[in-house]
């Protein structure tokens, strides 16, 4: 039997219609919360489900334009899913993941991603040992069209990497380092793959660290052929001291 609701009708009784319109916004109201609080890095993996390897995961993402388009392009670190590489730590005593990582660099064409180019091994697991001191600390930034890879060290210091877009791979144009004991520059180094020149620049007020640092400059030519991001087998190594 229907039931017929008159404006002015105070009945509790709801219409079947309106029992469903509730449903549908008890579900919505719920689905947006969850969307809303759900991990950026595990909505990215489903987004990025197809360039992501068998047996990997999405670690981290960034985005930004790579390729002076004026849009976001991406930038995946994947992580390698290996039992076997699960080592107990001789410290803690712990069993952490010593899996390495990887990268993977997608341009947006027309709101649609394409493969430039990847490296699925080319950084060390985020659990590696420090011996005395914790290992160093990686982070990914894209400025100006350019990738950077950064490592922080703490007292220690910092170095980090620069790739551009080079046909479809990322070629290194360049390279910065900061050698520091606490808060006091011991040495600096930066080079310009592009230009073949490196300078040096050491502080040589060691000695009295209460007194501001003085750099002594030192330039040089370099000759490096070109490294790009797929051939670096594990940036541990990759240094130009």
């Amino acid at each position: 039997m229907n039931k017929i609701f008159m404006a002015g009708n105070k009945s509790n009784s709801f219409s079947s219609f309106e029992i469903l319109m509730k449903i549908f916004s008890s579900l919505f109201l719920l689905f947006g919360s969850s969307m809303a609080f759900a991990d950026p890095t595990s909505l990215a993996e489903l987004k990025f489900r197809k360039f992501i390897p068998a047996q990997h995961s999405l670690f981290e993402f960034i985005e930004g334009d790579l390729n002076k388009d004026g849009v976001n392009d991406a930038v995946l670190i994947i992580k390698k899913i290996d039992k076997s590489n699960w080592v107990t730590h001789n410290l803690s005593g712990k069993k952490v993941d010593r899996n390495r990582r990887g990268i993977i660099v997608l341009i947006n064409k027309n709101g649609k991603y394409k493969e430039l180019t990847q490296n699925l091994t080319a950084f060390s697991s985020e659990n590696d040992d420090g011996g005395v001191y914790f290992a160093p600390e990686l982070s990914f930034e894209i400025k100006k069209n350019i990738l950077e890879v950064n490592y922080s060290h703490g007292r220690y210091g910092y170095w980090g990497y620069k790739f551009r877009v080079d046909g479809n791979n990322m070629q290194l144009i360049g390279y910065d380092l900061s050698s520091n004991h606490g808060p006091y520059t011991d040495y600096q180094t930066s080079i310009n793959f592009i230009s073949q020149k490196k300078l040096f620049r050491k502080n040589v007020n060691l000695v009295d660290r209460d007194q501001p640092e003085v750099f002594e400059d030192t330039w040089s030519t370099i000759h490096y052929q070109p490294i790009y991001l797929s051939k670096i087998k594990d940036f541990d190594r990759l240094n130009f001291d």
